[in-house]
């Protein structure tokens, strides 16, 4: 039976939103075992200093953003993506220990389609958006997206899932160079051919290596995918000529109505790998156009819970074509905060703890960076003749928020760069980190309950 731990509600941080009830906990899910994601960490300060007892899935006792002062419960738990039931009875421990209904919040695809089609026996325990059970798996492979597009004419580009290397070569010649390659799933594991979920191939020797890297070295024959499924492995997809402010991004929330508030538009100033990779460096930008077309779109998929998307402005007609749709957090969410404090991580909350989503205020440009990446990226933006050192620097001192660093929260920070330089320091041994599968959660306290429970 489930009963209340009074250690649970921790102090209210944040007088933006004095008037919300923080009273119920989160539980921040991740399955990709990256000690790297920062979308968490940004969703662990947000809620966390609005007094929301915060609980953390993480990968290892040294992860960084279990480090923060914003955790109340630590969850060390790396349960694999094969095993549901595990998963399921994984989360259900946790919920026991908790003794109360929290609010769940995956920031990665593989949590987001768990709950979207597994999810079903953990409402008795947990609050979370209920979309149609196949639309997020629909919507975040890449080859059934373009499927998708093409049937409501959303413009998207053109995109091929090769079976041999005269379909490779034929699509080449069909759109030119550059060309765009993905996962159409980047939620699994890669394969030897394409371990990055996006690269950008720019040469014809850059094609003929992707297609010799394929399992075996053939390149007469491309492989369907890990299960044998249409769509299930690597795809192309045209490159969309931009130029400058051409690459966009869409976050919002989607109530039991298909109502999205807020909704935020952005453009990505630059990503790692340059081009074709994460944001590094990203400002809000309000776009009405695009905002309008996007709201349409969610509202005729009916589609519940938070989204991240990524659109291409394309130089030829102007139109904005729909890269990607991730149904989940987006890991550079906090580039986007309206006038009253709301953000996305925040929206969900209210909605699943019925409580009112103030209406969007507007605000003035906000721009976001994500330290560790971004160095990376300015070096690969610097190497193409695009970015210069006195460019950079002065584009970081407009930053409003950093992925790590934060001043009431040093810990993940500092942890992260003692992960980066191991890493580094593995790569140049040659050694490979292989994560452990632990089939279930194990607790300890985060800095933040142990400080309730000292006070």
């Amino acid at each position: 039976m489930l009963s209340r731990d009074p250690s649970l509600v921790g102090p209210r941080r944040d007088g933006v939103l004095s008037y919300v009830d923080a009273s119920t906990p989160a539980v921040i899910l991740k399955l990709d075992p990256n000690v790297f994601h920062h979308g968490g960490l940004g969703v662990i300060r947000t809620l966390g200093r609005l007094g929301v007892p915060v609980h953390v899935v993480h990968e290892d006792v040294l992860a960084p953003a279990a480090a923060s002062r914003y955790v109340h419960g630590r969850w060390q738990w790396n349960p694999g993506l094969d095993d549901l039931d595990r998963i399921q009875a994984g989360l259900a421990r946790l919920a026991q220990w908790i003794g109360r209904p929290a609010v769940l919040l995956p920031t990665d695809d593989a949590g987001a389609l768990f709950l979207a089609e597994q999810g079903a026996r953990l409402r008795r325990w947990f609050l979370f958006p209920a979309p149609t059970p196949d639309l997020p798996r629909r919507l975040a492979d890449k080859h059934s997206l373009y499927m998708l597009c093409r049937e409501r004419g959303m413009p998207t580009p053109l995109t091929a899932m090769p079976t041999s290397s005269a379909e490779v070569w034929s699509f080449v010649d069909t759109v030119g160079l550059p060309i765009v390659v993905k996962r159409t799933r980047p939620w699994q594991p890669p394969g030897t051919a394409q371990r990055l979920s996006t690269a950008l191939l720019r040469t014809r020797d850059d094609v003929a290596s992707l297609v010799a890297a394929w399992p075996g070295g053939r390149s007469d024959t491309v492989p369907a995918g890990p299960r044998g499924e249409a769509g299930s492995g690597v795809m192309l997809q045209e490159y969309i000529p931009g130029g400058k402010e051409a690459d966009w991004f869409f976050h919002g929330y989607c109530d039991a109505d298909s109502i999205c508030r807020p909704a935020f538009t952005g453009i990505k100033e630059r990503s790692y790998p340059a081009h074709a990779g994460l944001t590094s460096f990203g400002r809000s930008v309000e776009n009405e156009r695009l905002r309008a077309d996007i709201e349409q779109l969610l509202c005729d998929l009916s589609y519940r819970g938070v989204l991240d998307l990524d659109l291409r402005r394309d130089a030829r007609d102007g139109r904005f074509r729909l890269l990607d749709f991730n149904p989940r957090l987006g890991a550079q969410f906090r580039v986007f905060e309206d006038g009253s404090g709301i953000d996305v991580a925040r929206a969900a909350y209210l909605d699943l703890t019925c409580q009112p989503i103030p209406a969007q205020q507007p605000r003035s440009d906000r721009r976001f960076v994500v330290e560790n990446y971004d160095l990376l990226a300015a070096l690969g933006y610097r190497g193409r003749g695009e970015l210069d050192l006195r460019t950079w620097i002065r584009s970081l001192r407009s930053v409003d928020e950093t992925a790590w660093f934060a001043r009431d929260d040093l810990a993940p920070f500092g942890l992260m760069c003692l992960r980066t330089g191991w890493r580094a320091a593995q790569r140049s041994f040659a050694v490979a980190a292989r994560p452990r599968l632990t089939p279930s959660p194990r607790y300890r306290p985060g800095r933040a309950r142990i400080t309730a429970i000292s006070e």
